[in-house]
């Protein structure tokens, strides 16, 4: 009778440990999926970018520094790597596209451009889709790294090679702007 209670123990142990294991591979796929429908948006994003950049030079080929600091941090945020280095150049490629923007407010005929209006709702509709895209990874990265400091998943992702994954983060220059009020006009 003892030894069929010992192997009911070691057998619960063993199913615990397993089922842990598969939860936190679970959520490491969560992390990793998330992360993969970031890149996804960012992607879209620098691809309309050259467009967004040609239309303007149409219009206003003098103001050569601002579409150059687009496209410096275009190329800046393609090449950047890792969570905290992506969200650091998607930041300040916000800020960019932000001169940008302010840049047409000089010019009438661009804003009226219907080119331009398309390329700038695009842009705004992938906005918020990447924002979207950061509070699911965020909540997922949460999740996971909760989830491997927690007893007894703690000695599991330990002895499995389970690390902590950082959160994408907004970045100085966007986490600014965030706390500026837009200014309306008429």
């Amino acid at each position: 009778m003892t030894l069929y209670i010992i192997l009911g123990v070691v057998a619960l142990v063993l199913i615990s440990i397993i089922l842990i294991y598969n939860g936190l591979v679970a959520k490491r796929q969560t992390v990793n999926e998330a992360f993969s429908g970031i890149d996804v948006q960012l992607k879209l994003r620098r691809e309309l970018i050259p467009n967004l950049v040609e239309t303007v030079k149409g219009y206003a080929a003098h103001e050569k520094s601002t579409l150059d600091a687009v496209i410096a941090a275009r190329t800046a945020a393609a090449n950047a790597q890792g969570p905290a280095a992506i969200g650091a150049a998607e930041g300040a490629l916000s800020g960019a596209l932000g001169r940008l923007f302010a840049l047409a407010e000089s010019y009438p005929d661009l804003k009226a451009s219907s080119n331009f209006l398309q390329l700038q709702t695009e842009l705004s509709s992938i906005e918020d889709k990447v924002a979207a895209s950061r509070r699911f990874y965020n909540s997922a990265v949460n999740d996971y790294n909760t989830a491997i400091q927690q007893f007894p998943a703690s000695i599991i992702a330990g002895a499995t090679g389970f690390t902590g994954r950082e959160m994408f983060d907004v970045g100085e220059t966007e986490r600014a702007q965030l706390n500026v009020a837009p200014a309306v006009k008429f």
